[in-house]
């Protein structure tokens, strides 16, 4: 084991990814797992925290946003803040490892030379390691959007995932994208997890009362630690309402409030409240809810180096996709946090040993679909990613293969910040379409819709994102276009935003009365017809065979501070 005076020398300081720790050079040496691993304990209690893994088994490349507007309030502070000024703002290296882990700059050059991320199996390895050095100290918390978003959990419809996480030792989760299997399938899937499903702000509205659980509760350390679960307020908008018919959802903010005084009086020391609200819901929550010391918050994908404060409470975003596990020690006395110390630890895959008892696991629920997750497509020239608030690659590739296939003049893709990265020269595999497209409600539609009623899905999207009430937030990117341009203001109201719609095959206006053939996928309107997008977009890229996708600069963004 290298000592402290060591660790400073080496690359290992890529495990001390805060504002107070260690940083690396980008000429720094080799980096290995217990480097990664490295870590001051403090305190009585550890909260181990992922979100948003999108039933993502093994390694693979996630480039993180380049853009991330903050409205309001919340301009220029975390998680708003992206790129190069991310570096500035944390104090990271450019080429660093970390740079790398957080930042979208040089992406496909320091992909290349610090390779992939994540992979269950390397994150139970950290598990691992971290409750044996703290066996009766830490808690492993899941935060939701798990079984969702590959071809296997949508094989399964999310059992899968379930056998892994099981594995995994999770201790408690929440959820979002778990409801678009039905609410059937999510009691199924409930009763066969070893742990407890939190969604108190999930209520039934034929029997007015509560479908989950809300809270559970915890002895770590001597320390009495009540975990809060809340499930993604917007499910019902974001998602297919038919799935789910009888459940409402909503953030209720006082209901939260009288989880949090029912758990103090309780005799609950650390209130943890683990959350899918997404970030900034969590900011302003933070700052009107009382006595909650900590808040693990997911949905919007979000990966702060550090720890963001709200008064008293600590807000931790731990990324998704499987790229990190969130380490966050902590002292506790007297209701409150005294000290802590956090990291998140990007999960390197090139230097993390595979657990062997998750990776029999994995290896058995892909092995039935090794032909159909290896078949070869064709190759990328260009760096495809999705996220971003506005068009991403990979999005801007299912548009143009529906313009094509569907013979439609606008495409419409939507906001969804899943899906794993390809990088320049890399073949792609059917299991990287899945990767981006594997829903339950896939279809392909063309229809025809009005200028002004273009107008209007565009408006509505925008609303979501930029409104300046973190509250009507409903989460997602900006809906993705094919075949159209357009011109953004985000300070506007609702109604105001969107301007200079322009027809790319044409360069002409958008007439508001005029009808376009339009072409989309994952509407949340039952019955929709089509055919299922991934097959589509398979059959695309293996006729062409090699793509090549340019950034899009058809759209014009202002307002942003």
């Amino acid at each position: 084991m290298i000592d402290r005076r060591q660790f400073l020398q080496v690359t290992a300081a890529i495990a001390a990814m805060t504002a107070s720790g260690p940083r690396l050079s980008a000429a720094s040496p080799r980096i290995s797992q217990s480097d990664l691993l490295d870590f001051d304990p403090v305190g009585q209690v550890t909260l181990l925290n992922f979100t948003d893994c999108h039933a993502q088994l093994v390694p693979l490349y996630y480039r993180e946003p380049s853009i991330n507007i903050g409205i309001g309030d919340v301009n220029g502070l975390p998680p708003h803040i992206t790129g190069k000024d991310l570096l500035k703002h944390f104090g990271l290296k450019a080429g660093s490892p970390e740079a790398y882990a957080f930042s979208s700059t040089d992406f496909a050059t320091l992909a290349s030379a610090y390779g992939r991320v994540g992979g269950l199996d390397r994150m139970a390895t950290l598990v691992k390691a971290i409750r044996a050095s703290r066996p009766h100290n830490t808690l492993l918390l899941d935060g939701g959007d798990t079984w969702q978003g590959s071809y296997t959990a949508m094989k399964s419809r999310g059992a899968d995932m379930v056998e892994v996480m099981n594995t995994l030792g999770v201790d408690a989760m929440t959820a979002h994208w778990e409801f678009t299997y039905g609410s059937d399938r999510v009691e199924e899937l409930k009763e066969i997890l070893n742990f407890p499903f939190l969604a108190g702000n999930v209520r039934d509205t034929e029997w007015e009362e509560e479908v989950f659980d809300s809270t559970t509760t915890f002895e770590r350390g001597g320390v009495k630690i009540a975990v809060i679960g809340q499930a993604f307020p917007y499910t019902p908008v974001a998602n297919p309402r038919y799935m789910i018919p009888t459940w409402s959802f909503g953030i209720r903010e006082k209901l939260v409030q009288k989880r949090v005084d029912e758990a103090r009086a309780n005799g609950a020391e650390l209130i943890v409240l683990l959350s899918h609200n997404g970030f900034d819901v969590d900011r302003k929550l933070a700052s009107r809810v009382k006595g909650i010391n900590v808040i693990l918050t997911g949905h919007t994908h979000d990966a702060v180096p550090d720890v963001e404060k709200v008064g008293k409470t600590l807000l931790v975003a731990s990324g998704s996709h499987g790229k990190f596990l969130a380490r966050l020690d902590l002292d506790v006395n007297g209701g409150e946090v005294r000290d802590f110390a956090f990291r998140l630890i990007p999960i390197l895959s090139d230097v993390i040993a595979p657990d062997p008892a998750m990776a029999q696991v994995i290896n058995k629920i892909r092995a039935p679909h090794t032909r159909e997750l290896s078949t070869v497509l064709g190759t990328t020239e260009s760096l495809l990613y999705r996220r971003g608030n506005f068009n991403g690659t990979f999005d801007d590739l299912i548009c143009d293969a529906m313009l094509e296939r569907r013979d439609s003049q606008i495409a419409l893709s939507p906001g969804f910040r899943w899906g794993s990265s390809i990088l320049p020269g890399q073949k792609i595999t059917k299991e990287l379409v899945y990767n981006q497209t594997a829903i339950t409600y896939p279809n392909v539609y063309r229809t025809e819709m009005t200028g002004a009623f273009i107008k209007e899905i565009l408006e509505d999207v925008a609303d979501n994102l930029f409104n300046p009430d973190p509250y009507y937030q409903q989460g997602g990117d900006m809906v993705r276009t094919g075949g159209l341009g357009y011109a953004i203001d985000v300070s506007k109201p609702i109604g105001q935003r969107i301007s200079e719609m322009t027809l790319l095959a044409s360069e002409e206006m958008i007439d508001a009365k005029e009808s376009y053939v339009v072409s989309g996928w994952a509407s949340v309107n039952e019955g929709t017809e089509g055919p299922p997008v991934y097959d589509l977009l398979s059959d695309y890229i293996s006729d062409k065979k090699t793509v090549r996708v340019q950034e899009n600069h058809r759209i014009r963004i202002s307002g942003a501070g």
